[in-house]
This record gives C-alpha cells, sequence and structure tokens, in this order.
C-alpha cells in the first residue's frame, strides 16, 4: 500500500511540475507576443484545455478523427511554446507570424472546444434517436381499430354430460383455453360459460363448443 502511494504522489508531483513548466513558457510566449495582463495568463489555461478535452473525446467519444486533430493541435501549440522559450527565440524581438498566431489561437480555441464539446457519444446519439423515433406519432394514419369479436350466440351452459362436437381443435388452443378457464374460476369463484370462453377466445360457436368440452 505505501508502495502504491509513494507511486502515486511521485506522479503527481510530476504531473504538477510539468504542468507549471508548461504552463509559464505558454504565458512568456503570449506576453512577448503582445499578450499582456490577464490575457497572457488565459492562454496557457486555453491550450491546456483544450489539450484536456481532445484526449477525453479519444477516450470516450467515436469521433476519433477529430479528437487526434484538436489533440495534435493543441499539443504543438504547448510543445512549441516550450521549445521556443529555450532560447532558439528572441522573446525581445518575437516575428510577427507568432503574434499572428497568438492573435488566432483564441478563435481556433473556441472553435475545438465547440466542436469536442458537442461531438456526443455514438450510445447516447442511438438511444436519443430511438427515443425520438417511439415517441413520434404519424398524424396522417389513423390508428388502426382492433377487430371486432364474433357476435356471441346462445349457447348452454358446460355440463358434465356435454358430448364434443366434431370439430378439430388444435391442442395449443385446448391447453390456452384451460388457462382462460382456470384464470375466470379464480377470479369468479364459478366455471366459465361457453359464450364467456368464445369472447373470451374469439373463436366460432362450434369451435367454442368443442373446446369446453375438452377443458
Amino acid at each position: 500500500m505505501r508502495a502504491l502511494l509513494a507511486r502515486v504522489d511521485a506522479v503527481l508531483v510530476q504531473a504538477v511540475i510539468a504542468a507549471a513548466l508548461s504552463f509559464a513558457h505558454l504565458h512568456d510566449i503570449a506576453l512577448a507576443a503582445g499578450q499582456d495582463g490577464w490575457k497572457a495568463w488565459a492562454y496557457p489555461v486555453s491550450v491546456d484545455l483544450l489539450l484536456v478535452a481532445a484526449w477525453r473525446q479519444l477516450r470516450t467519444g467515436d469521433t476519433k478523427a477529430s479528437g487526434w486533430c484538436w489533440f495534435v493541435i493543441a499539443l504543438t501549440a504547448s510543445l512549441g511554446a516550450n521549445v521556443a522559450t529555450a532560447g532558439l527565440l528572441d522573446l525581445d524581438d518575437v516575428p510577427a507570424w507568432l503574434r499572428i498566431l497568438v492573435a488566432g489561437w483564441p478563435a481556433v480555441a473556441f472553435l475545438g472546444g465547440t466542436l469536442l464539446a458537442h461531438s456526443a457519444p455514438k450510445a447516447v446519439e442511438d438511444v436519443e434517436s430511438a427515443t425520438e423515433d417511439a415517441c413520434q406519432v404519424d398524424d396522417t394514419e389513423p390508428a388502426p381499430e382492433p377487430p371486432a369479436l364474433p357476435a356471441a350466440d346462445p349457447a348452454p351452459v358446460l355440463t358434465a354430460t356435454s358430448a364434443p362436437p366434431a370439430v378439430s381443435v388444435p391442442a395449443a388452443l385446448v391447453e390456452h383455453a384451460r388457462k382462460v378457464a382456470a384464470e375466470h374460476h379464480t377470479r369468479t369463484g364459478a366455471a366459465i360459460d361457453t359464450p364467456t370462453l368464445r369472447a373470451r377466445l374469439g373463436v366460432p360457436a362450434p369451435m367454442a363448443e368443442a373446446i369446453a368440452a375438452q377443458i
């Protein structure tokens, strides 16, 4: 546990030092390019935030190309400032092209941050699209009406001596009718009669009588 904490502490310390140095280099470049005051401090914040947003897009999003594009742009800005302050650039006489790049960076960072923020993961887009499709109602076509059940014909109440009519009834339909009859008996306390069974199953009267004889 102590070894793990020591390793984590070392990583955090290294990250803080690297971030502070990069932050200072970006600030110095912005200041040398004519961005004084609070603006010079805002530039390193903008670069680092774009770098983090692009890295997050690479890890969690589906638009990898966009994430890599903005990650490379932010990394180039950060590395460029670090290298430029190593003595390769005279900070007292900054060239015009660097002033142009520094002045145009806010627009680039705003565009990149906006595109990264509004590129939702594909899974979220699929869920939102499915939800919208499920909630969408087509007003041009009316909803189909349920089929009307045939009128119930008078039929005798089931008795123990009823003879089964000569009607072929599928075994699956008989099994379903038994479940319906059992549910009716549990709910009402009485055996289901043929008209009720016929209405529940939606079958012709002869078939209802045949089914009733088998249950």
